[in-house]
């Protein structure tokens, strides 16, 4: 169900106290204007959740693309710093 954003505004206060008891297990508030689809409330463990596996999925899609183009060559630390001129073992 798509709430408008005056009910939403209206229930606020409920949902927010309803985020509280039932924590991740709340159902989402859909609302925005003419009932359309335009936002969504969810408790801040779900929000949590999300960004998480947002941030996972995110970090797959590199490794892939890198994956996908890797060509074997590696460097050393050591290669690099003696090519930055950077003694390590002064370090």
């Amino acid at each position: 169900m798509i709430d408008t954003i005056s009910d939403t505004r209206r229930d606020l206060t409920g949902h927010v106290a309803r985020f509280r008891t039932e924590g991740s297990e709340a159902e989402p508030v859909v609302f925005g204007d003419h009932r359309r689809p335009e936002a969504v409330l969810v408790p801040f463990e779900t929000y949590e959740f999300l960004v998480d596996v947002a941030e996972d999925v995110a970090t797959a899609h590199r490794v892939e693309q890198r994956l996908a183009s890797d060509n074997g060559a590696r460097t050393s630390l050591r290669e690099v710093a003696a090519q930055l001129g950077v003694d390590l073992d002064a370090l």
